[in-house]
C-alpha cells in the first residue's frame, strides 16, 4: 500500500525544509568565508563570468573561444581551491552539504525512493499499524519457549507442545522471508492465551522493518471502520482512508475474530475483505478462538471455504501463556 497523499506530502515537506536549510547554511558559510578571505569572492566572480561568457560563445558557435574560457575557469577553480587549503578549509566547504548525500535531500535516488525516504515512511507505517509499543515487547527476539511442555506427548499432535510450537515459529519466520514474493495468508486458531496475537505481532514487526505496510485491527474495530465507511457521512475522508487501508495494506491482521457482534453485515464484510485482498494478492492474518465448525456456522460456509482453501491454517495449542507468565 502506498502512502496517502497527505502522508506523502508531509514527507516531501520535510525534504523541502531540508533543502531550504541547506541553502541557508551554505550562504552563511560563503558570507563568513568571503569576509575572512576576500580574494575568494573575487575568484568566484571571475569563474562565474568566464562560464557565462563560455555559454554565450557556445550559442554563437564559437567553440574555440568557449574552450579557452572553460580552461580559464578551471585554472581559477584550482587557484581558489589552493587558497582554501592554505587557510585550512576543505575544498567542498562552499558546496551544498546534504543530510543524505545519496539523494541530495530530494527523497529520490536513481528514480527510486531513497533509503532516507524509506526510514521516514516506516515511521508512518508503524503509527498506522496501531501497534508500535506492542511490537517493542512482542517480537521474535523476545519470544520465549520456557512455558511450553517439553515432556508430555500431545495426544493429537503426536509430539510435545514444545516441538510443535517450535515448528510453528519456524513456519512464521518462513512466512516473513517469503512475503516479498508471495504475500500469503494465515489463520491462527486456538484457545485464549496460546500465542495467536503474539505470533501475529512477531510477523508484523519483521514485515514493517522491511518496509511493508501492516495494519493491525481487532475484528470489532475493523467492522466498525467498514460500517462507518459504508453508512456514515459521505464527506468523512478519514473513514474512507481507513477503509481503503484495510483493502490495500500489504498485511492486514484481524485479531480476535468472533468476539464481535456477528450478523449478516459482518459476515458479508468479512467475505468481501477476504476475497478482495486475495484478488489483490495481499496478505492477511486472522486469529480466532473459534473452532472451524463454529467459524462456518457464524460466518457461513462461503466465507469459511474461501479462507480454508487459500489460507495456511495453523492451530496453536498449549496452556494459557498469559496465566503461566503471571504465575511465574
Amino acid at each position: 500500500m502506498g502512502l496517502s497523499n497527505s502522508q506523502y506530502n508531509a514527507i516531501m515537506r520535510v525534504y523541502n525544509q531540508r533543502q531550504f536549510q541547506n541553502k541557508r547554511e551554505q550562504d552563511a558559510r560563503r558570507q563568513a568565508l568571503y569576509r575572512e578571505l576576500p580574494e575568494l569572492e573575487r575568484l568566484s566572480d571571475a569563474i562565474t563570468a568566464s562560464m557565462a561568457q563560455a555559454g554565450r560563445c557556445r550559442l554563437k558557435g564559437d567553440t574555440a573561444k568557449e574552450k579557452m574560457l572553460k580552461e580559464e575557469a578551471a585554472l581559477l577553480r584550482e587557484q581558489k581551491a589552493r587558497s582554501m587549503r592554505r587557510a585550512g578549509y576543505p575544498e567542498d566547504y562552499l558546496e551544498m552539504h546534504y543530510q543524505c548525500p545519496s539523494c541530495r535531500d530530494t527523497g529520490y535516488a536513481d528514480g527510486k525512493k531513497c533509503h532516507c525516504f524509506r526510514h521516514m515512511e516506516i515511521e508512518i507505517l508503524y503509527d498506522q499499524s496501531n501497534i508500535r509499543e506492542i511490537l517493542q515487547r512482542e517480537n521474535f527476539d523476545t519470544l520465549s519457549m520456557e512455558y511450553y511442555d517439553r515432556e508430555t506427548i500431545h495426544e493429537k499432535l503426536g509430539m510435545t507442545v514444545y516441538a510443535y510450537m517450535s515448528t510453528v515459529i519456524e513456519d512464521c519466520k518462513a512466512f516473513v522471508e517469503q512475503f516479498s514474493e508471495e504475500k500469503g495468508s494465515i489463520l491462527f486458531t486456538g484457545n485464549t492465551g496460546c500465542g495467536k496475537t503474539f505470533l501475529s505481532n512477531c510477523i508484523a514487526r519483521e514485515l514493517i522493518r522491511r518496509y511493508f505496510s501492516v495494519v493491525y485491527l481487532t475484528a470489532t474495530d475493523m467492522f466498525d471502520i467498514l460500517s462507518k465507511s459504508r453508512f456514515g457521512d459521505r464527506d468523512d475522508e478519514e473513514a474512507r482512508d481507513k477503509a481503503s487501508y484495510i483493502l490495500e495494506c500489504d498485511l492486514l491482521i484481524i485479531d480476535d475474530l468472533g468476539t464481535e457482534l456477528i450478523n449478516t453485515f459482518t459476515a458479508s464484510q468479512l467475505f468481501y475483505c477476504v476475497n478482495e485482498r486475495l484478488n489483490r494478492k495481499k496478505g492477511t492474518i486472522i486469529s480466532t478462538n473459534l473452532a472451524i465448525s463454529r467459524l462456518q456456522d457464524d460466518f457461513t460456509e462461503r466465507v469459511t471455504s474461501r479462507i480454508m482453501s487459500r489460507y495456511r491454517v495453523i492451530p496453536l495449542v498449549g496452556a494459557d501463556l498469559r496465566m503461566a507468565e503471571a504465575a511465574g
